[in-house]
């Protein structure tokens, strides 16, 4: 793909003190918050959607968080495209917009089908965070691209501690209705702190023709298979339907990916994602991180779905309590992100992911048995927290050690795009399985305590094949030997 970037040279310079002054400080909080928002919002979501299931009487609420992700995944490399021609800043603050409207129309759904239309707009503002990372290195002098990008991944933690208290007090307080509104809120001051202190990058790509059916390929086939796991329980998993969706898919990513090898100005250089090095690092990232935050379907119903001898295992805890139960937990992660950060600028992150791979795996299988107490919680927690904490420090390190500067947004984007679908594919089948047992009352899917089991063992098993696949990534540059800093002079 022909790019016109304005790479800053590796020249020696001399070391400057890591001080960001006002304008750098307001410039971090805008980023910082920008892309903590998809965290905040998804933890409201998960939290509100018991409620929102039994308000609406639905067996879908599946298709609640799966929504959004979905969309995400499909516009993604149409908007990373479009900030490399256009500018990240006017790209960011246009999702930006159409996110909110997406807000507003889930706040005022009259019915869940409405519902679902608002959150598939708002999906449109999933890629703001791969953007927010990417402008980083773009907007600040090359001294402080390192100590704001570690600040950005550090939002998480805090997200982590503080979300849950959040959460607890918005839905206990205001209802669903409350959390929805407040994803609109939260939008509205992204947006206002894009418009008021985020210069434009300066970094832009030769202006070409978009590839719009090359992304229309590869997103419809994704989607396509997305939805037929999802109904495969309602179709019969041998049923014609079933295979002819999934074929349909399968038939468009091939069609995608032949296209895309012919086309001038494809959406995704095929050349950069054939390379073994980039290729077994995003599917194995993609399925450990998937699988890892995908478990909060599973901790989020059991904590917050009603106690109905007979009917439904949830513990009933509101949103509230859920948040003390996790505090420690959120604590830990925080902790490990940081320490994991230090030691891959020494130790190969490929260990680093597999030691995450192992903990998370085994907190999932201690889950499965463990999941009826607030003590049995916090248990799993401290085992799994250590394999979270690991998976969102290393994660994005791996991909600066295995591109250039260069191609750093684009890896970004894939990498959200790969794990956006294969999130989507275990959050589909995390509520198949967690279904097995269940049963369905005035319209509304409770789950039996076998069904929280299946979950975790489920959850466990994808964590464990992502560890797996580690297996294929060759050696990726250490921290300390990466090429990192701005990719165009400040």
């Amino acid at each position: 793909m022909s790019q016109k970037l304005a790479v800053t040279e590796d020249t020696p310079e001399p070391k400057a003190r890591v001080r960001f002054g006002v304008r750098h400080s307001l410039i971090l909080l805008a980023l910082v918050w920008t892309a903590q928002v998809l965290p905040i919002v998804s933890l409201l979501a998960g939290n509100a959607q018991s409620a929102i299931a039994i308000h609406f009487h639905t067996t879908q609420i599946a298709w609640f968080g799966l929504l959004g992700v979905l969309i995400g995944t499909f516009v993604m490399p149409f908007v990373v495209k479009a900030a490399g021609m256009y500018g990240k800043r006017r790209t960011m603050i246009v999702i930006s917009v159409l996110g909110l409207v997406g807000d507003v129309i889930a706040a005022l759904a009259p019915n869940y089908a409405t519902l679902l239309v608002g959150r598939a707009v708002a999906g449109l503002y999933v890629p703001i965070a791969a953007l927010s990372y990417s402008i980083a290195r773009d907007v600040f002098p090359r001294h402080l691209v390192g100590p704001a990008s570690g600040l950005m991944g550090g939002g998480l933690g805090l997200v982590g501690l503080g979300g849950p208290f959040l959460s607890g007090w918005v839905i206990d307080d205001y209802g669903f209705r409350g959390a929805l509104w407040f994803m609109a809120i939260a939008t509205v001051f992204s947006l206002i702190l894009l418009i008021a202190v985020v210069p434009e990058s300066p970094v832009r790509e030769e202006r070409a023709r978009m590839d719009w059916l090359g992304g229309a390929l590869l997103g419809g086939g994704l989607t396509a298979m997305v939805y037929a796991i999802g109904q495969g329980a309602e179709w019969g998993w041998t049923s014609g339907k079933l295979f002819t969706y999934l074929g349909a898919g399968v038939l468009a990513v091939i069609a995608f990916a032949v296209f895309e090898s012919r086309v001038a100005n494809p959406l995704f250089p095929l050349s950069m994602l054939s390379q073994r090095r980039v290729w077994t690092v995003l599917l194995a990232t993609a399925v450990v991180a998937a699988a890892v935050y995908s478990v909060g379907t599973v901790t989020q119903l059991l904590a917050l779905m009603p106690k109905i001898p007979g009917l439904s295992a949830g513990l009933g805890w509101s949103a509230t309590k859920s948040a003390v139960v996790s505090s420690p937990v959120s604590v830990l992660i925080i902790a490990v992100a940081v320490v994991t950060g230090v030691l891959a600028r020494r130790i190969d992150a490929r260990f680093l992911l597999g030691t995450a791979a192992v903990f998370a795996a085994t907190g999932f299988a201690i889950g499965s048995q463990l999941h009826h107490s607030a003590s049995d919680i916090i248990i799993v927690g401290l085992v799994a927290g250590i394999g979270t904490g690991m998976t969102a420090s290393i994660v994005p390190i791996m991909i600066i050690g295995t591109v250039p500067p260069e191609e750093q947004a684009l890896a970004n984007g894939a990498q959200s795009m790969v794990q956006g679908v294969v999130q989507a594919v275990v959050i589909q089948l995390t509520f198949v399985v967690m279904a097995k047992g269940g049963t369905v009352l005035k319209g509304t899917q409770f789950y039996g305590d076998s069904g929280f089991s299946h979950g975790f063992w489920f959850a466990a098993g994808c964590v464990a094949l992502g560890g797996l696949l580690i297996l294929l990534i060759p050696k990726v540059k250490r921290l300390d030997e990466a090429e990192v800093g701005q990719a165009a002079t400040a």
